[in-house]
């Protein structure tokens, strides 16, 4: 079955060609569109199904953050910042003429949802954070700047998966060598040499491992902007980047969050579980 998604292009600021995944949804739809945002290391085809799942009602834009996947790498690796792929996003935005949205935005994607919400309150619908809040454990951070940048590169996919599931099994103790090699063909790439490696550039290490720079400062005040927004967490459960006590913090701070937790998953659940599509279907479900 062919893809519903079109590959399309704009342009940064600084004169980037950024790539996003356009599923263009039913014709004459008029539903408020999907914003679907990733995580520091991946790219667009994380939300592969659940896109071809959402745009069976909704358009959904998936866009690759400078660096990663179809989008061009930044010869400066200072922009590699949550806020710049904010203002890139934001671009995007304003090309389409999107002025109110949902957002789903996994680990950096959702602080980058955060920082949004902060800039203009009031045009996000609903909100779904996967694994992400205003305060970010160090344990998780220490571990992501253990592995990001690195560089590595393997001979065939099943070496790729199996060295990913050495690297991460901790957080997904369930996962089988199948299921890794998925991991491995979302995140990975077939080099010009043959070899398989990330599908990212390396400098997004850099200004990742300066201090204070892995997510940006004063959260709970850009959170703040989300009270009152239909929102769902997912956390999980063995999760070493959102703490259960931050969770409950959220939820006192936005009455109209839901949280979910995913068992026996760590940072971050891939929102193609069964419990959490229901609730995001749910939740979308209530907004036109």
């Amino acid at each position: 079955m062919a893809a519903h998604y079109e590959d399309c292009f704009w342009t940064s600021s600084d004169g980037l060609s950024l790539h996003y995944r356009n599923y263009a949804g039913p014709e004459g739809g008029q539903r408020l569109p999907v914003l679907c945002l990733h995580g520091l290391t991946r790219n667009a085809r994380d939300f592969a199904a659940l896109a071809e799942a959402l745009c069976a009602s909704r358009r959904v834009i998936v866009p690759e953050m400078r660096g990663r996947g179809q989008s061009d790498y930044a010869p400066d690796s200072d922009t590699y910042s949550p806020i710049t792929y904010v203002a890139d996003v934001e671009k995007l935005l304003a090309e389409q003429g999107i002025t109110r949205f949902i957002a789903i935005g996994t680990s950096m994607g959702g602080l980058m949802t955060m920082l949004m919400a902060h800039a203009a309150p009031g045009r996000l619908a609903a909100v779904v954070m996967n694994d992400i809040g205003p305060e970010i454990d160090a344990a998780g951070v220490a571990r992501i700047s253990g592995y990001v940048g690195q560089g590595r590169s393997y001979p065939t996919w099943v070496h790729a998966a199996r060295a990913l599931a050495d690297a991460h099994g901790a957080a997904f103790p369930d996962y089988d060598l199948e299921q890794w090699l998925e991991v491995a063909k979302r995140t990975m790439v077939v080099t010009q040499n043959g070899r398989i490696s990330f599908d990212y550039d390396m400098a997004i290490a850099e200004p990742f491992a300066k201090p204070g720079n892995a997510a940006p400062p004063n959260l709970w005040l850009a959170f703040e902007a989300l009270r009152g927004v239909p929102m769902l967490l997912v956390r999980g459960g063995l999760s070493d980047l959102l703490s259960p006590d931050t969770v409950t913090q959220m939820g006192a701070r936005n009455p109209a969050m839901r949280s979910i937790t995913v068992p026996r998953v760590g940072h971050a659940p891939s929102l193609d579980e069964p419990e959490v599509r229901a609730a995001i279907a749910a939740l979308l479900d209530g907004v036109e």
